[in-house]
């Protein structure tokens, strides 16, 4: 594969960003199609459990929000939402949780468990921020992947909003690297205080970090949150800087967001044709889903996620696009391993 005849170098991508005109969106659905085609990956999402130790001031399950309906997923439960997800083709699941809702003994064994039964797929976990044991126990387990957006490159702003530091995030997702999990992070777009300039360096941090996955979408204020009151920026800020990632990070993978889709009807597609290549039909049971609401108005809440499968495959065609059930591992991973050819053939 080479791509060097349509690649731009970081100056030549923030270039086009600052532009202002469609000229982005061009470049990143040529780089794009020339390494995914017109493919989009689908991810099985399954939000575990809702408990979380931090406070985070823009999110709607934070620890200090007593109207959230706590519950935490049996290993049981999850076990049988993988299983009914892989009989409907899936090979990607990513578990997802407040931080610190399971203990790192409970996750390597739900870890290896699903292991044990489907060695063929892929895991992802996105439970928060760890030590570097921990981690790898979490590796020896079996799991492939591993999900921490930073939210804001922005230590200021990082720190207002979570109460910590950045420098300890970043730390979390170089461990990750060095331990060889399949790296994702990524931003929010709009945060209060946030400027364009702000933007460009969540998404050159993103660079910088090489990451494989890359999850962005939009801040939608949440009402029950220090930061309910909040403006909120059009959905067409977090589509350029999709383009921008594609262009910035070409190999890795960059899912259309659910967030995306709740602020916009047609925000998922906008953001595949703006250069994302993954899809995530959220897959939790239909009556945990109405309690993990990060933001407001989530859509797709009281249906199962598998239900919504020939929809999303709708909704790609709508663009020619066409979902693919394969494992979609990142082509940024891929070629660090030096295996593309044998895992694509």
């Amino acid at each position: 594969m080479n791509i060097s005849n349509i690649s731009v170098d970081k100056n030549g991508a923030i270039s086009l960003y600052k532009k202002g005109d469609d000229s982005i969106f061009k470049k990143a659905q040529e780089i794009c199609n020339s390494i995914y085609g017109n493919k989009v990956f689908l991810r099985g999402l399954i939000e575990c459990s809702n408990i979380c130790i931090n406070d985070c001031l823009y999110c709607g399950i934070r620890k200090s929000n007593n109207k959230v309906v706590r519950y935490k997923l049996t290993k049981e439960e999850i076990l049988n939402t993988v299983k009914k997800g892989y009989e409907y083709g899936l090979k990607t699941f990513v578990l997802q949780s407040g931080e610190f809702s399971y203990s790192v003994k409970e996750l390597c064994d739900i870890v290896e468990t699903i292991r044990d039964k489907y060695y063929d797929v892929a895991i992802t976990l996105s439970c928060g921020l760890m030590s570097k044991s921990q981690y790898r126990e979490l590796k020896n387990a079996g799991a492939n992947r591993y999900l921490m957006r930073f939210e804001t490159s922005d230590e200021k702003l990082y720190r207002y909003l979570r109460n910590d530091s950045l420098k300890r995030r970043i730390k979390g997702l170089m461990d990750l690297n060095d331990l060889d999990f399949e790296v994702g992070s990524g931003f929010m777009v709009g945060l209060p205080e946030e400027t364009e300039e702000t933007r460009i360096n969540n998404a050159t941090l993103c660079y910088e970090l090489g990451l494989d996955m890359v999850g962005i979408g939009p801040f939608i204020p949440h009402k029950e949150t220090p930061l309910g009151d909040c403006l909120q920026l059009p959905i067409d800020f977090t589509i350029r800087m999709t383009a921008l990632l594609r262009i910035l990070l070409p190999y890795a993978n960059i899912p259309a967001t659910t967030a995306a889709g709740t602020l916009s009807p047609t925000g998922r597609e906008k953001m595949l044709w703006a250069g994302a290549n993954v899809l995530m039909p959220n897959i939790t049971p239909t009556q945990y889903k109405k309690n993990y609401l990060l933001y407001p108005d989530k859509i797709c809440i009281d249906e199962s996620g598998f239900e919504c499968l020939g929809c999303l495959s709708n909704r790609v065609k709508s663009i020619d696009k066409e979902i693919s059930f394969k494992r979609g591992d990142s082509y940024s991973f891929l070629l660090k391993e030096k295996s593309v050819v044998k895992a694509y053939n």
